[in-house]
């Protein structure tokens, strides 16, 4: 992305250094692999399947919609973990924008899917669509693949989410592009930021908190816990230009990294 043409001074990244992972305790490990996990399992394919059947004549997503948000909330009481949506009547005051989460576990689409209350579209890492269900289930529910094998699919992949946004569909996004190893922010890219300035819509920062306690990567046993979503004051791109891409994903950094701090305890 092109470097922005003003200079803003960011706040310094105060990383904390990341807490011991302590071993998940014996009954709960055991209880997670004989039970939670092939639980959140079936409900995936079971979900999956009605999703893909209504497909077929769903033509603007929203019963697909409906069903990913039953199987989100499915999700949530399998792993015993509520979630507190804090901020909320900051969804309602843009009928469009670009959503841009940080991204900590497995669960935090799951998180997303059930507690925000409007349909939207995913961009996401084009690989996953080889996932059976998983993959079936984004080609037909109409979300955004980003093709990252060379600059040019990645433009192209990002003309089809300023597309979707100019349409009218708010879209969500990892802007770090993988879940974090650590549970500490990482770098972002300047997608979300890009695509926001491109369709003049604001840029909405939403913080999750709990999710990398929950289920970290590479770890196979849930450990429930209550969860948080906190929604940040949404960030007009009005007269901005790609220049200020990288900037502007600065600034989408230091705020959810502020808030994550604020509320992890």
């Amino acid at each position: 992305m092109p470097a922005a043409n003003e200079t803003l001074q960011p706040e310094e990244h105060t990383e904390r250094e990341p807490a011991p992972r302590s071993p998940v305790p014996f009954a709960l490990r055991w209880l997670s692999y004989l039970l939670l996990i092939p639980l959140v399992g079936i409900a995936t394919i079971f979900f999956g399947t009605i999703s893909l059947a209504c497909g077929l004549w769903d033509k603007d997503g929203s019963q697909q919609h409906f069903i990913a948000r039953q199987w989100a909330r499915v999700l949530l009481r399998v792993a015993l973990s509520p979630v507190t949506l804090e901020n909320a009547e900051r969804l309602r005051t843009h009928k469009t924008a670009v959503y841009a989460s940080n991204h900590l576990s497995y669960y935090d689409t799951p998180v997303l899917f059930a507690k925000l209350p409007f349909q939207f579209r995913i961009l996401a890492k084009a690989p996953l669509w080889k996932i059976p269900f998983i993959g079936w289930y984004l080609d037909r529910s109409g979300q955004v693949p980003i093709d990252q094998s060379s600059a040019r699919s990645a433009i192209t992949s990002l003309g089809r989410g300023v597309k979707t946004l100019e349409a009218g569909m708010p879209l969500v996004i990892f802007p770090e592009g993988g879940r974090a190893a650590t549970g500490e922010l990482q770098t972002m890219v300047a997608g979300a930021a890009w695509l926001a300035i491109k369709a003049q819509v604001p840029l909405v920062p939403l913080t999750l908190v709990g999710t990398y306690e929950l289920l970290p990567i590479h770890v196979y046993a849930l450990r429930p816990r209550p969860l948080k979503l906190i929604v940040g004051e949404p960030i007009s791109t009005i007269g901005m230009t790609t220049r200020d891409a990288e900037a502007l994903t600065e600034r989408l950094r230091n705020e959810i990294h502020a808030t994550y701090i604020a509320h992890h305890g």
